[in-house]
């Protein structure tokens, strides 16, 4: 009996113990990303030529949470946005070359007509973050907060 109570203990007690539960994707997604001040982190793809900047988020139904897409232009410039072919509301946030965001337009609806409206930022800025609509309010973006840009540091700008 003692021998049998032995072996009971021996094996709960070298049994393998509970393994924690897989992170959520967006924890373990790893390449380029833009952290708010807050401490969010934001996936992005990287629009960084004509082709892909002209092609942006059209067409697509939904963004990730925790995602979105980066414009990189090669000089300052007011860089008007529009929402042609764009079927899901987005936050634009213009940014300045020292990551300092200069103008966010939030709630940008869906264009499916022709002539869609464009949305100037007014001011010169040298990169644009799309994020779905509502995350901008959601974490308080607004002009003068300071961004960090992680993962960019090698892109080739068109």
């Amino acid at each position: 009996m003692k021998r049998l109570a032995l072996i009971l203990l021996m094996v709960a007690c070298t049994k393998a113990p509970a393994t924690q539960p897989p992170p959520a994707a967006a924890e373990t997604q790893s390449g380029p990303r833009i952290v708010f001040p807050d401490g969010y982190a934001v996936h992005v793809e990287i629009a960084a030529d004509d082709e892909t900047r002209t092609t942006g988020l059209m067409y697509r139904d939904q963004l990730r949470p925790g995602s979105g897409m980066i414009f990189l232009f090669p000089r300052d410039d007011e860089y008007a946005f529009w929402m042609k072919n764009t079927l899901i509301p987005l936050d634009m946030v213009w940014i300045d070359v020292n990551k300092k965001i200069v103008h966010v337009k939030h709630d940008v609806p869906p264009c499916k007509v022709e002539n869609c409206p464009s949305y100037p930022p007014n001011v010169p800025s040298r990169y644009v973050l799309e994020l779905a609509a509502g995350v901008a309010a959601q974490h308080a973006l607004k002009a003068g907060d300071v961004l960090r840009f992680e993962g960019l540091d090698h892109v080739i700008i068109r």
